[in-house]
């Protein structure tokens, strides 16, 4: 009898050990879970407090603070123009004429060239006056005539206008006898521009000016 009842102590002792801990931990969570609709609350709050002004007077700063310092050169190929640009002013504005799109493929099926103009970051590599143009094989396939073997039979003068800035991969912003196409997308990649207004580019531009294209 007294091993029974003994039992039954030890039996009601851990029956409320049990309940305690489990009383303990739910005090526990609801403490926690109150801690965190605290802060939610706090940065709703603070959210609400912002305005839509002070939040894009804030994006501003920080696009500012990424804007390029000095000259460079900005060419939106959609609406075919070209901006001369020196911290963040607008010094020059130019009709340009950029890639058509169009694709060719090489007879043999062996190559194919997409005139795009290329878009993203890129800089000032070289910088001609009165550049010549040295006619890459698609020039040929184009106008239905064979390719030359010799360099000489490539060299082409006066197409190019007074004045090149070359950005890599055979592409340049450049002169144009074509002025009256000014304006559309009707090149083989490159950026055509006016003389008369590609001169103040040219002057100002210098090795590594950065040239954004989109």
């Amino acid at each position: 009898m007294k091993t029974w009842k003994k039992l039954l102590l030890m039996a009601a002792s851990l029956y409320l050990v049990t309940l305690l801990i489990l009383s303990l931990a739910w005090m526990k969570h609801l403490h926690l879970a109150a801690g965190w609709k605290t802060v939610w609350s706090v940065e709703l709050e603070h959210k609400a407090r912002i305005s839509p002004e002070a939040h894009n007077a804030t994006l501003k700063k920080k696009l500012k603070s990424l804007q390029p310092k000095g000259f460079y050169i900005v060419i939106d190929s959609a609406e075919n123009r070209l901006y001369l640009k020196k911290d963040g002013v607008t010094l020059k504005e130019a009709v340009v004429s950029t890639g058509s799109g169009l694709v060719l493929e090489d007879p043999n099926g062996q190559r194919k060239w997409v005139f795009d103009t290329p878009k993203g970051e890129f800089f000032v590599k070289s910088k001609i006056q009165n550049p010549y143009w040295v006619k890459p094989d698609w020039a040929f396939i184009e106008e239905n005539e064979p390719i030359p073997k010799r360099i000489e039979d490539r060299i082409e003068a006066g197409v190019l206008g007074d004045y090149a800035l070359g950005f890599g991969q055979g592409y340049f912003i450049h002169g144009t006898l074509y002025t009256r196409l000014l304006g559309r997308n009707v090149t083989h990649g490159c950026v055509r521009v006016a003389d008369k207004d590609l001169e103040e580019v040219f002057k100002a531009s210098k090795i590594g000016t950065r040239i954004y294209i989109y």
